[in-house]
């Protein structure tokens, strides 16, 4: 169930705050019920209605992408960049990303018409783990590291302990790899991290949410999740 406006602006037919006017002025109704209360709320199988004109549902559809760098993690840009959606033209769905990648990080991202699932992901309160792959400037040592593990205070938030692991040195190039597992999104988070311990991030990709992998994915590629993997990700989200 979602609140009427919501449905309203989802299907299309005007945006979230004209949907308020049109549900205040008595012009929406549910299932022949004229609704005049912005906290009323319709399901898939609710009749909904806007001046006695049924409107179309979308069925709830799940996308995972492998992101490419470069690529902006929005519906649209008014700089007139590409999207994340802009691979999708042959979706007739009205889709958006859950969450974001910065411009320069690839990686998995998820899309979805699902208010409710993406909402129940990206909640501070649910922790499903990311597990995100930097190339740093430095030479990562346990040391170095261990305040990851201890949570961190950036910008003001206190940030939930991550786990790491270390992949490779480079003391030639004075470069390392290090996988980063979190369950929080705040923006820059993971770039942050780095940041505040003295190994600025060169690179970034996200390889992991949940039990998602980027598995027989190219960048610019997606593919749709199945029921059992949707389900995992709800579960984790608990």
């Amino acid at each position: 169930m979602e609140r009427l406006q919501k449905v309203i602006a989802h299907a299309g037919i005007a945006s979230r705050r004209k949907a308020e006017e049109l549900i205040l002025a008595g012009r929406v109704k549910v299932n022949g019920v004229t609704m005049k209360e912005l906290g009323a709320k319709a399901g898939p199988k609710d009749r909904v209605e806007v001046d006695d004109v049924p409107i179309y549902q979308e069925e709830p559809v799940y996308f995972v992408l492998y992101k490419p760098r470069g690529i902006i993690s929005a519906v649209t840009d008014d700089k007139g960049r590409k999207t994340v959606v802009d691979y999708f033209i042959d979706v007739p769905e009205r889709i958006y990303p859950v969450g974001r990648l910065d411009y320069d990080t690839s990686g998995l991202l998820l899309l979805t018409n699902d208010g409710a699932f993406a909402q129940r992901l990206t909640h501070p309160k649910h922790e499903v783990d990311k597990v995100y792959v930097a190339k740093v400037k430095g030479i990562a040592d346990q040391k170095k590291l261990y305040p990851l593990t201890k949570g961190m205070r950036i910008e003001g938030h206190r940030l939930a302990p991550a786990r790491y692991e270390i992949l490779s040195t480079d003391k030639v190039a004075q470069t390392s790899i290090v996988s980063l597992t979190i369950h929080e999104g705040r923006n820059h988070q993971v770039k942050n991290m780095f940041q505040a311990i003295g190994l600025p991030v060169q690179k970034l990709k996200r390889e992991k949410y949940g039990e998602l992998t980027l598995a027989g994915l190219r960048p610019g590629e997606f593919r749709q999740l199945s029921r059992k993997e949707i389900t995992s990700l709800l579960q984790q989200s608990k």
